[in-house]
């Protein structure tokens, strides 16, 4: 009851007096996060299809999947052209952030808004301009231009991560840095990155896991040996009811997860 009394916020609102708050915000997630978790109970059914509540229990789907080729090849699939979605987001991405921050151009919130803009685009847009470019230059189905079209994606994430991070970084230490000698490159690597470790890892992961879970633009870009694991889930759901899919499921959100909470830890251990 002590809790209820307390102040939540610097204005004195109590706890209790928000207590409206938090249950509409369980029920929002509830809302969001059940259908997901329904998902990994399936996972673990020894039924032919989809069933929930499962009536009997069995790894059957999990050891169809780790024994499928097709399902390990899309897997390594999807894993290297997530990391090297990442490898080549994250850098670039912080580049662009810093340039923006550090410039006092006007046009450097235009160039920001324009940066962002394919998140604020329907991604079935981007497709099908990735598709058409990459017919052109012989792109299409293969590892490298995968990696190009969900860098689209993962770009603008990492621009707006690291941006924020900047914000509240004292631009003056980096210019002491300068003034006593050192290039803007090594000012740069010694002072303010480290200030934003927390914030380009964070992106690194976003940027992952954005090519990891990404479908719309692989059914496009991706196929023969550069299949991704969602791409082969989405044909697999059209083609017939498998439960694989389920069990599947439930390693990308377990991964998807262990991701984030990594996240989170690392920063509260900066902190």
């Amino acid at each position: 009851m002590s809790w209820l009394n307390r102040a939540a916020s610097e204005t004195q609102v109590t706890h209790g007096q928000r207590l409206w708050l938090y249950g509409l915000a369980g029920l929002i997630m509830f809302v969001l996060v059940v259908p997901t978790l329904i998902v990994i109970p399936m996972s673990f059914s020894a039924s032919q299809y989809l069933e929930f509540p499962p009536q009997h229990w069995s790894l059957r789907w999990y050891e169809h999947y780790l024994s499928s080729p097709a399902w390990i090849d899309a897997t390594w699939t999807s894993l290297k052209a997530a990391t090297l979605t990442m490898l080549l987001a994250t850098p670039v991405g912080t580049m662009a952030a810093y340039g923006l921050f550090a410039s006092r151009h006007r046009s450097a919130q235009f160039l920001f808004i324009m940066l962002i803009t394919p998140i604020m685009v329907p991604v079935i847009l981007i497709a099908i301009g990735a598709f058409y470019v990459f017919v052109q230059i012989k792109l299409v189905n293969s590892l490298i231009g995968l990696v190009f079209a969900h860098s689209i994606l993962a770009l603008p994430l990492v621009i707006i991560v690291v941006s924020s991070a900047l914000k509240s970084f004292d631009i003056n230490l980096e210019m002491a840095a300068r003034s006593l000698g050192a290039s803007r490159a090594k000012a740069f690597f010694t002072v303010t990155l480290p200030q934003i470790r927390f914030a380009v890892i964070t992106s690194a992961l976003l940027a992952f896991l954005t090519s990891f879970d990404e479908v719309i633009i692989a059914l496009f870009v991706s196929g023969g040996d550069n299949s991704t694991l969602t791409r082969n889930m989405f044909n697999a759901l059209r083609d017939q009811i498998d439960p694989t899919i389920a069990s599947i499921s439930t390693i990308m959100i377990a991964v998807s997860t262990a991701l984030l909470l990594l996240a989170q830890l690392f920063g509260k251990a900066r902190e």
